[in-house]
């Protein structure tokens, strides 16, 4: 069987995926829709940007050009981790049945922002937990938690949650000199982790970081600071033991990632 094809959409934070893993159609993955994400009263429309029906205009847009039949997010549907308001309930449903109307088989892996996202989805909607699911040779979860072993086999991985970035020159594009990035991480050899005995090793060669599917979101400028604290596990655990390169959303290739502050040791 084929292996799986990996490839970015160009201009869209979209993974697209074709291969033995993937449906005749293809596959796509995103990651921090972070639907509700300004809406600060209850009923409140998000900005323009963030809004669920123009989220849902571009994944079925890209769903179309890519001819892909299925979607996972992996993870973050949501803005509010808890308290989820019965109009932002309503979003979330009416955003997933626009996609499952046009025939797209979706799937969610729960991330940290997902508490009680389950009562809002429509039952087609297949949602798993937050260690992660494997679809072929992919292991796809979160980033929050520690993935499950099996997903932990797959040759790569791929994770939100770190809503990567990189900082550059102030520019009319860009006035605040950040932009939404992909990571590629070439992981090192398997070492099995003393301190997490009951998990094996960490199998996967590559880890892929996608960038935050909504655009309001936090962006974190990896080539000038360390991500902030609750983004820190998918950081330290696998970003940092392995050899990052960045690429702007359009794949402009910025380079191996030289991360800021002392550099990780490694055992001689």
């Amino acid at each position: 069987m084929a292996p799986e094809v990996l490839r970015p959409v160009p201009g869209h934070p979209f993974l697209h995926v074709r291969g033995s893993g993937a449906d005749s159609g293809g596959l796509l993955i995103v990651a921090d829709i972070h639907l509700g994400l300004g809406s600060f009263k209850p009923g409140q429309p998000s900005p323009p940007g963030s809004r669920p029906e123009q989220i849902a205009s571009e994944v079925l847009a890209v769903a179309r050009s890519t001819r892909s039949r299925s979607l996972v997010v992996a993870g973050d549907v949501k803005q509010p981790i808890v308290g989820t308001t019965p109009p932002l309930r309503r979003e979330i449903f009416e955003f997933f049945s626009a996609l499952l109307s046009d025939g797209l088989q979706v799937a969610v892996v729960a991330g940290n922002h997902d508490v009680g996202l389950a009562r809002a989805l429509p039952r087609e909607v297949q949602l798993h937990s937050s260690r992660g699911i494997r679809v072929g040779d992919l292991g796809i979860f979160h980033g929050h938690g520690w993935p499950s072993n099996r997903v932990l086999k797959a040759s790569t991985l791929v994770a939100g949650h770190l809503h990567p970035g990189f900082r550059l020159a102030p520019s009319s594009d860009g006035p605040g000199g950040k932009a939404r990035c992909w990571l590629r991480v070439e992981l090192p050899p398997p070492v099995r982790d003393r301190r997490r005995r009951r998990h094996g090793p960490v199998l996967a060669r590559e880890l892929i970081v996608l960038p935050a599917l909504n655009p309001l979101t936090g962006t974190e400028a990896l080539n000038r600071n360390a991500p902030a604290r609750y983004r820190t596990f998918l950081w330290k655990r696998f970003v940092l033991r392995g050899i990052a390169r960045a690429y702007l959303l359009d794949g402009t290739d910025l380079g191996v990632l030289r991360p800021p502050g002392p550099a990780p040791a490694t055992s001689q």
